[in-house]
C-alpha cells in the first residue's frame, strides 16, 4: 500500500521490495548455518570415537594384551570385546 506517490523514499514500494528479497536470503543463510552446525557436531563425535579406539589399541599394545574381556551378563562367561561395542 502506498501512502504517497514518488520515485524513492518512505511509503513507496522500493523499501518494501528490499524486505521481500531479504527474507529468502536469511532463511537460506539459517539453513546453511544449521547444516554446518550439524556437520560440526557429527565430526566431533566421530573424532572422539576414533580417538577412544586408538587409545584402547595403544593401551592393549602397551600392556601386551590381545583384547579386552567383557562378561556376558546372561551366561556369566567372559568373551573378547567386539570393535563396535
Amino acid at each position: 500500500m502506498r501512502w504517497k506517490t514518488g520515485h524513492y523514499g518512505r511509503g513507496t514500494d522500493c523499501d518494501r521490495q528490499a524486505e521481500r528479497t531479504l527474507m529468502p536470503q536469511l532463511i537460506f543463510l539459517a539453513a546453511i548455518g544449521a547444516v554446518a552446525w550439524f556437520g560440526y557436531k557429527r565430526l566431533i563425535a566421530e573424532a572422539e570415537r576414533v580417538s577412544a579406539r586408538i587409545r584402547a589399541a595403544e593401551n592393549e599394545a602397551r600392556t601386551g594384551a590381545q583384547g579386552t574381556l567383557i562378561e556376558d551378563p546372561e551366561t556369566g562367561e567372559y568373551r573378547l570385546k567386539k570393535p563396535e561395542e
